[in-house]
């Protein structure tokens, strides 16, 4: 008789998803999926609102990213306000790339230091207690103790600009509405209060020192689990450059080809989105492959994937080697998102550094006007992948249509096609679900860093709940995590 697991919910990620495994009558995995069981409805509700309310709206969608959001829809609303990118004074721009900067460079520590770190130092069937950052403190103390201070540091960038950690606000239509004090910007550069941009930059070298060495130790494991082939999504410069902020989007499939290369602007040309029954979140594909081919990752390792150099030498060493142990072939291995982050992390700090160290972030010319337009599209490289903003308006101003393609969504084929390569090479066979078994199913997902609904969730507090039905519902097995 054939069985349902069920995972519900998945831990160690930003809100709550659930995970059904069902097997055959010989305990074989029949199929496996990745449910989104929350709705938010943010693209509904914005309707009705004036337009230039959008980006201090929508970055309540998210407690871990909500600057990514607050410029996605910033970038958009400029446009509504008739501006391009090129239009904003280079003040202003610096300043909205310094905020994005810090925005990447605090999340890509929260997830990797809190959330991945103990998958990485623990193994796959570490036991549930522990898999939590208090045991990676015990277990490597100078590790944890960077890591919260590498959070620190873009966090405290962010309120700088902002005026808040979280929810903050900075960019206005056409520009942002305070600038730079050369007193804030002293303090980065020379480590008042926080560490200095240049600790935090030799501190990530350090890290991915660690990481170099930690992928020889245990290759065999970090480049077999969950892997499988995939297209790949980001934004990168006019020349191919890694970029986070602006340029087009550029796509290439498993085996390195191109499959996109058009400004992110145009995203409603190449980009459909399919609805399936048993999840809110939708699943996007490039129209001009069909939705079994079309489906691509966002995030670090497709971002390494798809760009040709990275623009800070440091950050572009790092990504000649991490190229050179695939042999310059696209890199398919889900865990190597990890150190693909990491090198990010280094190219934001040194990106950061240089931004500090220009006089434009000083200046007055902080906004710029336009005439009025009635569609405005932001794209913008988040943490975790390409995020899109598109929003409509009528004569008066007010929102009519918004569309938001958050990174998670990207990402949703790829995380089920993760969770499905666990289910089929761990689970198949097995009728006792084991704990060791469960955490590598989140593991696979874990990766992606997917921000399911933008809750945080505070340690021991998420528990996990499994049950094993028959097709007729009846229970046969249940297992508790707290």
């Amino acid at each position: 008789m054939g069985k349902k697991i069920i995972i519900d919910p998945v831990t160690r990620v930003e809100g709550h998803g659930k995970v059904t495994v069902l097997l055959d009558d010989n305990h074989r995995v029949e199929d496996a999926f990745f449910h989104i069981v929350e709705f938010r409805g943010f693209e509904r509700f914005v309707q009705g609102r004036p337009y230039w309310e959008a980006p201090v709206l929508v970055q309540r969608l998210c407690g871990i990213c909500p600057v990514s959001h607050h410029l996605a829809a910033a970038k958009a609303i400029d446009q509504i306000a008739g501006l391009d990118p090129d239009d904003l004074s280079p003040t202003a721009t610096k300043l909205r790339r310094l905020l994005h900067f810090g925005q990447v460079l605090q999340s890509h520590a929260l997830h990797f230091f809190y959330l991945a770190s103990p998958d990485l130092l623990f193994g796959l069937d570490a036991e549930a207690a522990k898999r939590n950052v208090v045991e990676v403190a015990i277990a490597n103390k100078d590790l944890a103790r960077k890591g919260i201070q590498i959070r620190q540091f873009g966090q405290e960038i962010i309120k700088a600009l902002a005026g808040k950690r979280i929810h903050g606000i900075m960019a206005v239509p056409g520009g942002v509405h305070k600038t730079f004090t050369r007193q804030e910007r002293d303090a980065f550069l020379n480590g008042e209060g926080v560490p200095s941009i240049d600790n935090i930059i030799d501190w990530m070298v350090g890290v991915l020192d660690f990481m170099k060495k930690y992928h020889e130790t245990n290759a065999p494991w970090l480049d077999y689990f969950a892997t499988y082939p995939s297209g790949h999504l980001g934004m990168v410069t006019q020349d191919g450059a890694l970029e986070l902020y602006d340029g087009p989007l550029r796509a290439i499939d498993a085996q390195g080809n191109q499959t996109l290369l058009a400004p992110a602007t145009d995203y409603v040309d190449h980009f459909a989105e399919l609805v399936k029954p048993w999840s809110y979140l939708k699943f996007p594909y490039l129209r001009e492959l069909g939705e079994e081919k079309g489906w691509n990752r966002v995030g670090p390792l497709a971002r390494i994937n798809v760009s040709t150099y990275i623009s800070t030498p440091l950050a572009e060493a790092e990504r000649k080697i991490f190229r050179d142990y695939t042999g310059g072939k696209t890199n398919n291995m889900t865990m190597h998102t990890h150190w693909a982050r990491l090198i990010e992390m280094l190219h934001c700090a040194e990106a950061i550094r240089d931004l500090l160290n220009d006089e434009a972030i000083l200046g007055d010319d902080l906004r710029r006007e336009g005439i009025q337009r009635s569609q405005g599209i932001g794209v913008i490289e988040a943490p975790r992948g390409t995020l899109i903003h598109h929003y409509e308006i009528d004569d008066k101003g007010m929102i009519t249509r918004c569309n938001l393609i958050v990174s998670t969504t990207h990402n949703n084929e790829p995380m089920n096609r993760a969770v499905k390569w666990v289910a089929q090479n761990v689970l198949d066979n097995r009728f006792e679900v084991t704990e060791q078994m469960l955490n590598q199913v989140e593991i696979a997902i874990r990766a992606y860093d997917p921000c399911l609904s933008c809750a945080t969730h505070a340690l021991g507090k998420m528990p996990l709940y499994v049950e094993v039905q028959d097709r007729r519902g009846n229970i046969i097995q249940t297992a508790t995590r707290s």
